[in-house]
């Protein structure tokens, strides 16, 4: 069983910048694509951004030129660095990654952006 704990939501004003972390732990060894979702009030979880094991990036085309996702294997964490911040990203923040086949998350971290 993989355990992700988030961490470095908060809030902030549009144009500023916040990094969030994620811890994995338990059954890390086969853990494959890791990545961020978001989920605003009344819409859908949606991709933000995902790194591959061989380090393959993918962000969603809203935060392109102004997130950054990253991983460290040798801490088992994934970061993503957010600069240039809109109110629209305003969400709560999941951390997913994969074993094999299996989706994992975390709790959720909240991101307000005030304008």
């Amino acid at each position: 069983q993989v355990q992700l704990l988030e961490s470095g939501g908060g809030l902030v004003q549009a144009g500023g910048s916040l990094r969030l972390s994620c811890a994995a732990s338990g059954g890390i060894s086969s853990i494959s694509t890791m990545g961020w979702y978001r989920q605003a009030p009344g819409k859908l979880r949606n991709l933000v951004a995902t790194i591959s094991s061989g380090g393959r990036l993918n962000y969603a085309d809203s935060v392109k030129g102004r997130f950054t996702i990253s991983r460290d294997n040798a801490k088992n964490t994934v970061y993503l660095q957010m600069d240039s911040l809109k109110p629209e990203d305003t969400a709560v923040y999941y951390c997913n990654a994969y074993r094999g086949y299996t989706p994992y998350w975390g709790q959720g971290t909240q991101v307000t952006v005030s304008s």
